[in-house]
């Protein structure tokens, strides 16, 4: 696993370098500093500099390493696109993205949306409060909801359905209906997973 991760990096960071980095700052919302070669990436409540001669992703405030999931997706985040795209502002479910969502989703609900329900079913107030500390916007669905944006282009949404020993509680993950254009479809997955697991570890923070 450690060994198709390092492959993935270096694959990123070679197609980055194919890229023109102002038309990647101007595609995908981000700044690009041509003197330092670096990206600054704006992502969740942080900033990430992608320096391009170290081939180093760190966070902007702390001066600490991106993750290995994180730097996957923020390097095919600032590589995937073919052409500008505006986001569409329309929230649909990994069922209803092309190229496979359909087929992916009851792995994606077994690992990433049951944790969800088990983590803020019964507690959305939590949930409200770890989504605040990620940066997300109260929305208007379910008994909870957050949008994030996990970078300028790529937008979630998350609700929760509280539950009682009645009802069953649920949760889903919507994404902007524009994210094809800008991730393939193992990094939508990947950003919905990434997501459900920084909600669960400030819940967590915030428990104990």
């Amino acid at each position: 696993m450690e060994n198709n991760y390092f492959i993935a990096i270096n694959k990123g960071w070679e197609a980055l370098s194919k890229k023109i980095p102002e038309e990647v700052a101007e595609f995908m919302e981000v700044t690009y500093l041509k003197d330092k070669q670096q990206f600054t990436v704006p992502h969740l409540n942080e900033k990430y500099i992608v320096d391009l001669k170290n081939k180093t992703i760190i966070n902007e405030k702390d001066g600490a390493f991106a993750s290995v999931e994180l730097t996957i997706l923020i390097l095919h985040y600032l590589t995937y696109f073919t052409k500008k795209q505006d986001l569409e502002h329309k929230w649909i479910s990994l069922k209803e993205i092309p190229n496979g969502g359909i087929l992916f989703y009851p792995a994606f609900f077994r690992d990433s949306i049951k944790g969800l329900i088990k983590t803020f079913g019964r507690d959305s107030k939590l949930f409200l409060s770890c989504a605040n500390k990620l940066g997300g916007c109260p929305g208007t669905l379910g008994t909870a909801s957050a949008f994030f944006h996990v970078f300028p282009k790529v937008c979630t949404y998350v609700a929760i359905w509280e539950g009682d020993e009645e009802i069953p509680a649920n949760a889903t993950i919507l994404f902007d209906k524009s994210i094809s254009h800008f991730l393939h479809i193992e990094s939508i997955i990947g950003v919905g997973t990434y997501l459900v697991k920084r909600l669960i570890v400030e819940a967590k923070h915030v428990i104990n």
